[in-house]
């Protein structure tokens, strides 16, 4: 719990903890930043790092001078792949154990939550679920699990990883100094994971829906 509490502070305060660590450490901040979207989308026992929130607020402060704007993206962009990349192989080597509960650190809801996400998305799930939390760390692994083609996965990863950094990327940039944004930070970050989380919230209340119609239906 206390967990879970630290994250959510994170999050909210993202552009605190970030200014504290560019004063500290300068440009190697960027390799932290690295890390964290390497984790987010290669390993998928960390969905709850932040993505979205981070880049924009990292670029807020390429804004201010204080971090490459060009650098941020680049990186960012190659962390953001190479994670997807390294989450594919990962479910690739697991294989069909993801869904029967036998891998005890995979949690089978978000298994099957994205498996839902492909079923009705098929090959573009890649490159849409990058704007989805949890959704963006379990569908590479969905992908290697279900034995996609790597050239057909690779492209979308790609092709979603510099659409995905590039648009928090331009946000934070042009947006994140503006002085209403500066000063409802923590209202921002917690917009743009409201708004990150609608596609899937109206996936799975449409899935519900349509179940509950077929059950009728049978009825």
């Amino acid at each position: 719990m206390e967990l879970i509490s630290q994250v959510i502070d994170f999050v909210l305060h993202v552009d605190v903890y970030l200014s504290d660590v560019i004063t500290r450490y300068g440009a190697w901040t960027l390799a932290l930043l690295f890390l964290i979207i390497f984790l987010e989308t290669g390993v998928v026992v960390t969905p709850f790092l932040p993505g979205d929130s981070l880049i924009f607020a990292a670029a807020t402060f390429a804004a201010r001078g204080a971090l490459n704007p060009w650098a941020i993206f680049i990186l960012l962009v190659i962390a953001a792949v190479l994670g997807d990349t390294t989450n594919y192989w990962i479910g690739h080597r697991v294989g069909s154990r993801a869904y029967t509960g036998e891998i005890k650190w995979v949690k089978k809801e978000y298994i099957e939550r994205t498996h839902a996400f492909f079923e009705k998305h098929g090959g573009k799930t890649i490159f849409l679920a990058r704007f989805v939390p949890i959704i963006r760390t379990f569908a590479p692994f969905v992908a290697g699990v279900s034995q996609m083609s790597y050239g057909f996965f690779w492209r979308w990863n790609v092709i979603g990883g510099i659409t995905w950094v590039a648009i928090f990327t331009l946000l934070g940039y042009f947006f994140g100094n503006i002085p209403f944004v500066q000063e409802h930070f923590e209202l921002v970050m917690v917009a743009i994971i409201v708004i990150s989380f609608i596609p899937a919230v109206l996936e799975a209340l449409k899935a519900r829906r349509e179940i509950r119609q077929s059950q009728e239906g049978i009825e």
